[in-house]
């Protein structure tokens, strides 16, 4: 009886994590899609592991393919109460980096708390692992965070870019300088964006030679 309370308490734990995680369905990215639609959070998340699922065979380490695509569908999960902020307001702005930082560390604390036990600690450990970036896992991992964030938009009109992200087209580099294959899959999103640009008769050069 006490095992079958304490499952049942576990399941419902998790069950409000998931509750948790439908909020990123409707949480919104600072991208559009292709048919002019604002890009959710959840949508973000899956492409990123669709495309840890397919570079994998081709990465130059062998690499934990499972503790991989948890630290990708774990690491956005706090956007589900600290909200999404782009890279370009924290860019410059030590600030709003901060308030950012403890706004997501209060989030992961409170989902690992709600989870409680092994379960909740692997959950963060994951997300922690992946915000220091020292592990092949997580460099991978934060890489195509990265790249498919370019990828949507190149895919997005134009119009739905701001002057600095001309610029944040070309600064992937280093997310990828550790891995010729990553390295290879920027260089290609890069030369998009550049035809992409160049199409719409910005000064490429200019941009590029700012990264």
């Amino acid at each position: 009886m006490m095992e079958r309370q304490s499952m049942r308490t576990q399941l419902m734990n998790i069950l409000n994590v998931v509750n948790l995680g439908e909020k990123l369905k409707s949480e919104l990215r600072h991208s559009w899609l292709s048919n002019g639609r604002q890009e959710s959070v959840a949508e973000h998340t899956w492409r990123v592991s669709l495309m840890a699922m397919l570079i994998e065979p081709y990465l130059d380490q062998e690499i934990d393919t499972a503790k991989m695509l948890k630290m990708i569908i774990i690491h956005d999960l706090v956007e589900a109460e600290a909200k999404d902020i782009p890279a370009f307001d924290t860019m410059n702005n030590e600030q709003l980096r901060e308030q950012k930082a403890q706004n997501e560390m209060k989030a992961i604390q409170r989902i690992r708390e709600t989870l409680k036990g092994d379960l909740g600690r692997d959950v963060y450990d994951l997300w922690i692992e992946f915000e220091h970036k020292q592990t092949y896992e997580a460099k991978v991992a934060n890489a195509l965070d990265k790249l498919e964030a370019q990828i949507q938009h190149n895919e997005a009109d134009i119009s739905t870019w701001i002057e600095i992200e001309y610029e944040m087209s070309f600064m992937m580099g280093k997310h990828t300088d550790f891995s010729p294959v990553l390295t290879q899959l920027k260089e290609l999103i890069e030369e998009e964006a550049e035809d992409k640009l160049q199409r719409a008769g910005i000064d490429v050069e200019n941009r590029k030679s700012k990264k």
